[in-house]
């Protein structure tokens, strides 16, 4: 059975220091590049029938460094809609908001878990479809994927909260008994 194999990009200067980065379209840091290339030792050799990707050029940078072609950009694959949360932390937002929770709240002016999981469910049909002729590979975002390997096993987008994922890591989605769906590898380090 064809996989989909996810690809969170590498490391900017912004996920390096914890801050929300959507929209904000900031380039891979030295360390995130040698971090995408390894992503593409890990793959290396391996055929992909499609190659979806975020539109921000950390993701397509992270692609190109990978050695991936990308077939397919879309918006669907791009980063959960911060808003107001934009460029700041989480410990900072909840200076101001105790209790917040990405998971559960939202962000002001931004998505909500249910809008991201909309999205992401959008992208997985896709890529089931396009493993009808072979593995596909997803190039994208360390929440917005979260929400794709919740959803592809069922759980709602609040279920991304159990599923770390960090910058240049490998994981793929596939099926047991041909069937259902399940996480095959998660946040595998290149």
């Amino acid at each position: 059975m064809a996989e989909i194999v996810l690809i969170r990009h590498g490391q900017t200067e912004w996920s390096a220091n914890g801050r929300h980065t959507s929209y904000t379209d900031l380039p891979l840091t030295s360390e995130g590049e040698r971090q995408a290339r390894a992503a593409g030792e890990r793959i290396a050799g391996r055929a992909f029938a499609a190659v979806l990707a975020s539109p921000r050029q950390r993701a397509l940078h992270t692609a190109e460094l990978a050695g991936l072609t990308v077939t397919e950009v879309t918006e669907d694959l791009a980063e959960w809609n911060y808003g107001e949360y934009e460029g700041i932390t989480t410990h900072d937002i909840r200076a101001g908001r105790p209790g917040w929770s990405l998971w559960t709240d939202g962000c002001p002016g931004g998505e909500s878990p249910e809008q991201v999981g909309e999205r992401l469910d959008r992208v997985l049909a896709r890529a089931r479809e396009l493993t009808a002729d072979g593995d596909v590979a997803l190039i994208g975002h360390g929440h917005c994927l979260r929400v794709a390997g919740a959803r592809w096993v069922g759980l709602p987008p609040a279920g991304g909260a159990l599923l770390r994922l960090d910058t240049a890591t490998y994981s793929a989605l596939g099926f047991e008994h041909e069937t259902d769906p399940v996480l095959l590898t998660w946040n595998a380090p290149a």
